[in-house]
């Protein structure tokens, strides 16, 4: 009886599965990076939404009006 020729091997082949079995069980799972803590002082640049009238409330007080928006922010927030 002649030899068979040797089928190639293809994606579906018992061995090629265990190895991707394998890959996807020993595969490190990548870790969300780290939460950073707030800086205390350091600002960040936003873009808000607010009613025309709440915002030129707080410009009729001349300037510094974004610093008492923060402010009024953080009496609500509770800080």
């Amino acid at each position: 009886m002649a030899d068979q020729p040797r089928r190639p091997r293809t994606l579906n082949d018992a061995r090629t599965e265990a190895e991707a079995a394998f890959k996807r069980a020993t595969a490190k799972v990548a870790q969300a990076p780290a939460k950073q803590a707030a800086v205390p002082g350091v600002r960040e640049q936003v873009t808000l939404r607010i009613d025309q009238d709440v915002l030129e409330w707080f410009q009729e007080g001349g300037p510094g009006w974004q610093d008492r928006i923060n402010e009024a922010l953080r009496k609500a927030a509770g800080k």
